[in-house]
Formats: structure tokens, sequence, C-alpha cells
């Protein structure tokens, strides 16, 4: 009996350790993510970590990295063979829209040659786009068939999302591509609307011009 209780404390000891090891391996994971520390990535994944673990803040990797900027991350963990790239999380964002959302072209080059669609249901990556500072990326995606007059959930469309929050760049290669500044979302909201709310007063006036 006194042995099969040092047999069970024992393996109770370990479990807490290997458990602890986790933990820590968690933290300085997603640590390393955040500081662009791709040695540490790297060293970790080798050990095993999963590189599609879900982070502290509900993001994956991938997500995390394009998100902070992390790119030598971001690409120690494209190298790895168990990478899945186009995982949602709870808000329904997936890497190419962070990566669209940031202006990087050349991460969304990568994602969409691996074969992740340049469109999805509700927000789109063009809406991120849209919504970020490079009229780059929005010009490239509706090259590869984004849809230009994508609607969010709530009936907004790219063109008003560059006229609140992106490029007025975007603006321009929105409306030169056909984009409808008259389109109202469900809330009554126009694109001049979303530049007035913004402050954008010129971009208003010129949204609501007839065309």
């Amino acid at each position: 009996m006194l042995k099969r209780y040092f047999r069970k404390l024992l393996f109770s000891i370990v479990l807490i350790g290997v458990s602890q090891a986790r933990a820590g391996s968690y933290e300085d994971f997603f640590v390393a993510v955040a500081n662009d520390d791709a040695p540490t990535v790297q060293a970790l994944l080798a050990r095993g970590f999963d590189p599609n673990t879900v982070g502290p803040r509900g993001q994956v990797p991938l997500y995390a990295a394009l998100q902070a900027g992390s790119l030598k991350v971001a690409d120690a963990l494209w190298q790895h063979p168990e990478l899945q790239i186009d995982v949602a999380n709870a808000n329904g964002e997936t890497p190419l829209m962070m990566a669209a959302l940031r202006g990087q072209l050349a991460w969304c080059q990568r994602l969409v040659a691996r074969g992740v669609p340049v469109d999805r249901g509700g927000w789109t990556p063009l809406h991120y786009a849209a919504s970020g500072p490079d009229p780059q990326v929005v010009g490239w995606l509706l090259d590869r068939g984004a849809k230009l007059e994508a609607r969010s959930p709530n009936g907004s469309t790219p063109l008003m999302m560059a006229a609140g929050y992106g490029s007025e760049s975007s603006v321009e290669v929105l409306l030169a591509r056909g984009a409808d500044p008259k389109l109202r979302n469900d809330p009554g909201l126009t694109a001049a609307d979303f530049a007035q709310r913004a402050g954008r007063e010129a971009l208003a006036r010129r949204l609501s011009q007839p065309r």
C-alpha cells in the first residue's frame, strides 16, 4: 500500500511539472509572437508546440503575428507543415483579412497563392483592405475577383469603409472600379455619411456629388 501511495504521489508530481512546463511554453510562445522573436517561436515549434494554438486573446498565431507586425515570426510559422492558414477567430476574422487591414500585400499574395479565397460571407478581406492604409491591396484583391460591392453583416460596402477609415486613395480606386457611392447600409448611411462622421468634409462633399 505504501509503495502504491508513493507511486501515485510521484505520478502526480510529474503531471504537475508537465502542466507547468506547458503553461510556461504557452506564455513564452505568445510573448515571442508579440515581440517578433522568431528564434523562440522556432525553438518551441521544434519541441512540438502546435502552430495553431489559440492565444489568450482568441487569435491563432499567424493572425496574431500579422496583427502585431511580427513578420519574422509569421515567416517561421509559415514554414510549419501543420499550419492552418485560413482559420477564423470568434469574430470571423482570418489571417488574410488582417494582412489586408495592415496593408501587407506580400502576405496577401502568399495566402491567396496557397488557396485562401479572396471572398467570404459577411465581412470580407476587401472590407478590411479598404479600411487600411494601402490602396494597392484594394486593387490587388479586386483584380483577383473580390466583390466590389460586398455587403457586411450590417450592409456596409468596402467604399463606405474606405471613406470612413481607410486611405482616400482607396476611395479613388474603388470609385474608378465602379463602386456606387449612393448605396446605403442597413442603418441608412452612405459612403458620404461615413466620410462626414470621420471629419473628412471635402471627401464627403465629393462623394455626395452626382456622378
